[in-house]
């Protein structure tokens, strides 16, 4: 399926202003543990916030979502694949603390990015986040680079990639104590799952939503 940015856009931003699929799509992408129930609200929750972009990008035939993959020699996460983002800063928005962020990782500059709209705030208890991710895109292409001490590599991977199910896949990992069916996305070999994996979920729900809508 290709997929045009001009037309997909106007479509993409009146559907993200209509209700969401919400904790319902993050959960197709949640790791399968029946010892716990996933409790996914930011509501009510003493969490530290944090912003993060799904950048919609240009490329030649179709466009592509922007990934980071983090340094393999960092303590933590190495090797993990997320959005662009991190934690808000005083008196900042959070849209604000996701376009600072891109411009630190990936040297986007805020002014080159149309801002869509707003998915769903997710909470992550190991790292006690309250995430919230945006949309955007670049009318034109722009030159990405990691810029960051963390970030090691940058992945652009065709919408119409994400949006093949043959690209949703599960493996049995031990989380826990136990062993937990997770299923993840395969991007080019990369396995994209948590978080990043839910968020991403629900983007590509709106996505088929907004073409749907125009068929």
């Amino acid at each position: 399926m290709a997929f045009s940015l001009s037309r997909l856009v106007p479509r993409l931003a009146e559907r993200l202003g209509g209700p969401l699929p919400g904790h319902e799509a993050h959960l197709r992408m949640a790791p399968r543990n029946p010892s716990r129930r996933a409790d996914l609200s930011v509501e009510a929750r003493d969490c530290r916030d944090a912003g993060v972009l799904l950048l919609l990008h240009p490329d030649d035939a179709d466009p592509s979502v922007v990934l980071t993959v983090r340094r393999d020699h960092l303590p933590d996460h190495a090797g993990q694949i997320s959005f662009p983002g991190g934690r808000r800063e005083r008196g900042e928005s959070l849209s604000d603390t996701a376009l600072r962020e891109a411009e630190e990782e990936i040297n986007l500059p805020p002014a080159s990015v149309d801002m869509l709209g707003a998915l769903t705030p997710l909470f992550i208890p190991p790292s006690n986040f309250c995430v919230h991710p945006f949309v955007g895109h670049t009318p034109s292409p722009a030159s990405l680079r990691p810029t960051d001490a963390e970030v090691g590599r940058i992945l652009q991977v065709p919408l119409a990639r994400l949006l093949d199910p043959a690209a949703r896949t599960t493996e049995t990992r031990p989380l826990n104590g136990r062993d937990v069916d997770v299923p993840y996305y395969d991007v080019a070999g990369h396995t994209v799952w948590g978080a990043t994996a839910m968020m991403l979920a629900e983007f590509l729900a709106v996505v088929r939503d907004a073409t749907a809508s125009a068929e």
